[in-house]
């Protein structure tokens, strides 16, 4: 995923309204679902709230019906308030469920878990005498570079030598990789895959620098020219090495508690930690929501429910915990990773590998 989207979720994690709550509007929405999906939500929403707090839905929803007029998508977020003057769109590539979330802040579980799921990586497609170095994101191509290199392909009689023309071919493919692992350089993720027919891909992984080496995951025997078939096998890749990302981290978990090591699991214990900044990386369960209460005011977030904060006297707000959780390691630059895992339940639904103790 990209810096400038993760760059987003975590500037939507920071806002918060701490004097009310139901003030943000977050949507997420997929034409290609049910089209009428926001107006039965609004509906639903409107029944639920009175006074200042409906006027100010009513504002955003206006606000947020305006702007995606006038955008051509097929999967969006849109995070509004009237009363804060806030409004933030993300075009999204992958398909969504549907959703409208009235809070006191941006609900953004649904932008971590594609952060997680559809992990960015370069994709280079190359032979000989040309190359494309793909940007993939969130499960489609960002941006695409291209380039070519007019190498001699035949041995013409009466020409040079044999021998004098394979050294010239040679340097003429020798200069044309280097021209692309310069053009690599400027532009790689986390991940690399290369791709392409015959040898040539290796004779490039062999000159690539460590730095980018190191980043290479795979490579893939395709032909040039089938570049949506080589798209989606490097689609599968990604997605199968993210779930094996997912079961490590469950591993490093465990072993983390048995040693009593940097680890934490359970609500109150990953909260702590993680509002602490302690929390590497965050663990949570897939589909889980889990009902709490959170203070505005003063941050206290707790399983069940209280109308009034115990600490400050101000009221609170309903709140899935774990969405709660999640905000805060946002904050802090912690890595987070969804699972399915049976033994994350077992853990109290959330769990996390330390930076410290």
């Amino acid at each position: 995923m990209s810096v400038e989207f993760k760059n987003i979720v975590k500037e939507l994690s920071e806002i918060y309204d701490g004097d009310s709550k139901d003030t943000f509007v977050s949507l997420y929405f997929s034409k290609l679902i049910d089209n009428k999906f926001l107006e039965r939500r609004v509906n639903a929403c409107q029944l639920m709230l009175k006074g200042d707090e409906l006027k100010n839905f009513n504002d955003t929803i206006d606000i947020i019906k305006n702007d995606i007029k006038k955008i051509d998508y097929k999967n969006i977020a849109v995070f509004a308030s009237k009363k804060h003057e806030f409004l933030k769109h993300i075009i999204l590539d992958v398909k969504i469920e549907n959703l409208l979330i009235v809070d006191s802040s941006p609900y953004i579980r649904p932008l971590a878990r594609i952060i997680d799921e559809w992990e960015s990586f370069t994709l280079v497609l190359i032979n000989s005498n040309s190359s494309k170095i793909y940007s993939i994101s969130a499960g489609s191509v960002d941006d695409i570079k291209k380039l070519s290199a007019d190498i001699m392909n035949k041995h013409k009689k009466g020409g040079c030598s044999q021998a004098r023309f394979n050294r010239l071919r040679k340097g003429s493919i020798d200069n044309f990789l280097s021209d692309v692992v310069e053009a690599l350089q400027k532009r790689v993720e986390k991940q690399i895959v290369i791709a392409g027919p015959g040898i040539t891909k290796k004779k490039f992984f062999d000159i690539l620098p460590k730095n980018l080496s190191d980043k290479v995951v795979d490579m893939i025997d395709i032909d040039i020219d089938d570049e949506n078939q080589l798209i989606k096998e490097s689609l599968n890749l990604i997605s199968e090495k993210e779930k094996n990302k997912s079961r490590q981290a469950i591993q490093q978990l465990k072993q983390e508690i048995l040693k009593d090591g940097l680890a934490v699991y359970g609500i109150q214990e990953t909260l702590k930690a993680v509002k602490n900044g302690q929390v590497e990386l965050l663990i949570i369960e897939k589909d889980t929501k889990l009902k709490g209460w959170i203070c505005e005011n003063c941050q206290v977030v707790r399983l069940g429910f209280k109308k009034i904060c115990p600490y400050c006297g101000k009221k609170t707000s309903k709140v899935d915990v774990l969405e709660e959780i999640l905000e805060f390691a946002e904050r802090t630059d912690a890595e987070i990773e969804f699972t399915d895992d049976e033994e994350i339940k077992d853990l109290g639904h959330i769990g996390g590998i330390l930076r410290f103790k």
